[in-house]
């Protein structure tokens, strides 16, 4: 049960919403776990269909949000994570018709098995059932989450931040057209309507036992107050504090582009590199086209002491190898080879996103083997760190937990299993 003496403190109207909106989301978990793939796949096509409908209403009310945003004075980093336009409308309804054509994740035969005895043992996989997910500034997450939990047949309460909840009112309004659409109900989904923050307590408490699981997605605060107070399974995804290492053997045009494009393509993902790692065999030559690169691309350079050495730098501290700045700052250290790079990232990384940049296969894989983080890549940029460029349609986040889901957390992700055995009358001994 929620903490009594905490609901006793909240307004009754915000109480009695939460509560409804819990005792409805079964409902539809219920509905969803019936409806076949036919249904459910038809429901997000059909809430595709309503994105592109509703565009100016939901691009209008994210000009409202910014504005909002820019009278608060939040940062340039936390709005650009707010802004829509045309084109990410209509990624976003691409992205939910890639959803709709993903295999079906429920019902799958995971494993199967007879006994000596007889019995015939299937794990067969099944919805989680409410999945409440509380997210910050991001618009498209409404979208993407509720995309997924559909096609793993979960129902989803959403709770978005006050800054994006006139974005996320209208993007969750062509959702609520999709199910009607396909005959489902529209508690199978639910936004949260309100910016009362008291409303994020009630969902940690568990509303009564109706939430299965619940997903953070935001910064860094947020995730620790969920993972301290949840009454509830919390599927964690904490900040990416990512690496790209440049090894001895790697090639420099590939070193440029792929560091530039880890740190400047969106600095504001949480697949942005936020610490180069450069081998001090190749520094000399090679750091220097990295960092003109990069400045030439308005980042600015926190180096220690050996690349101050080589290139015109801010000096590094402590706390920059442990920042997730989020901005178009990056950290750079002089690493003595591939044990050094790894041990470094072992002491500060994040457990997200670590790209080794390398012509060695030997020591590609060594680091692909001994780093372990959610996600490691050899030669290619850590802003694949999305569940849309790994084929999965979409993502609700980059899960840096190591139990249940790893990785861009998914429509399969977003499933757990049953035992399903069938005898023919076998009694124990």
């Amino acid at each position: 049960m929620a903490d009594q003496s905490r609901t006793q403190t909240l307004p009754k109207t915000l109480t009695d919403l939460m509560f409804a909106m819990a005792d409805r989301a079964k409902m539809g978990a219920e509905a969803l776990r019936l409806a076949g793939q036919e249904v459910r796949t038809q429901a997000i096509l059909e809430s595709a269909k309503a994105i592109r409908a509703r565009a100016t209403e939901i691009l209008s009310a994210n000009d409202a949000d910014q504005a909002s945003a820019r009278d608060k004075g939040l940062t340039d980093a936390m709005i650009e994570r707010l802004i829509l336009n045309p084109a990410r409308v209509e990624a976003m309804a691409r992205g939910l018709e890639e959803v709709a054509n993903l295999p079906d994740p429920v019902g799958r035969e995971l494993a199967r098995w007879t006994r000596p005895n007889g019995l015939d043992i299937a794990r067969v996989s099944t919805p989680i059932g409410v999945i409440a997910i509380i997210y910050e500034s991001r618009p498209n997450v409404t979208a993407d989450a509720a995309a997924l939990c559909i096609r793993s047949s979960n129902a989803a309460i959403l709770r978005t931040g006050s800054e994006a909840l006139n974005s996320a009112l209208a993007i969750y309004a062509a959702f609520e057209d999709g199910l009607r659409a396909a005959g489902l109900p529209d508690c199978c989904v639910q936004l949260v309507p309100t910016s009362d923050r008291d409303a994020v307590g009630l969902i940690l408490g568990g509303l009564g036992g109706a939430i299965n699981l619940i997903i953070p997605r935001g910064g860094k605060s947020l995730v620790a107050r969920v993972q301290a107070e949840a009454r509830a399974p919390v599927l964690a995804h904490l900040e990416g504090l990512n690496h790209t290492y440049v090894h001895s053997a790697a090639d420099p045009d590939k070193a440029v582009a792929v560091t530039v494009n880890a740190k400047m393509r969106r600095v504001s993902v949480c697949g942005a590199t936020e610490t180069l790692l450069i081998d001090q065999a190749v520094a000399a030559d090679l750091l220097p086209k990295i960092a003109d690169a990069l400045v030439a691309r308005g980042c600015e350079l926190r180096g220690d002491d050996a690349a101050q050495a080589i290139y015109p730098m801010t000096a590094a501290t402590q706390d920059d190898w442990k920042t997730e700045y989020l901005l178009p700052i990056l950290a750079v250290k002089v690493v003595d080879g591939l044990d050094d790079a790894i041990a470094h990232i072992r002491t500060y990384g994040s457990g997200h996103t670590e790209a080794i940049i390398t012509e060695d296969a030997k020591a590609a894989e060594a680091f692909l083997n001994e780093v372990d983080s959610a996600i490691v890549i050899w030669n290619a940029s850590t802003q694949y760190a999305d569940g849309g460029e790994f084929g999965l349609g979409a993502e609700i986040g980059i899960s840096t937990d190591r139990l249940h889901a790893r990785g861009p957390v998914g429509a399969e992700q977003l499933t757990t299993f049953k035992y399903v055995v069938r005898g023919e009358g076998q009694t124990r001994p």
